[in-house]
């Protein structure tokens, strides 16, 4: 009752052609073709152009990313520091129970 049941695989239902033979083939070799004639090489990437404003736009843009980046880590250390002083509130909240339970005894 709870054995799986497996499925069967399916049979291919057309007719199969067996693979065709492949014969080799001779190389024969050409005339050599000429080198080619050298040509002038462009300049291989093209140069920055940096007006004064795109200097502006870079500089805002580089100062947004600081910001925003130093933002993220001031928030994350204050996370870890907010933590780190409630653990240890609650740290001394149970030692305290935990003297005060062992003086009544």
């Amino acid at each position: 009752m709870l054995r799986p049941k497996l499925p069967t695989m399916p049979q291919p239902t057309g007719t199969t052609t067996p693979p065709a033979v492949i014969e080799p083939t001779t190389i024969i070799p050409g005339t050599p073709a000429p080198p080619p004639a050298p040509v002038a090489q462009a300049p291989s990437r093209p140069v920055v152009q940096l007006t004064p404003g795109t200097t502006l736009a870079l500089v805002g843009g580089g100062t947004a990313v600081v910001l925003v980046v130093g933002a993220v880590l001031v928030s994350m250390l204050l996370a870890v520091a907010i933590t780190g002083a409630s653990l240890a509130v609650c740290a001394l909240v149970i030692r305290s129970l935990i003297n005060a339970d062992n003086r009544r005894r």
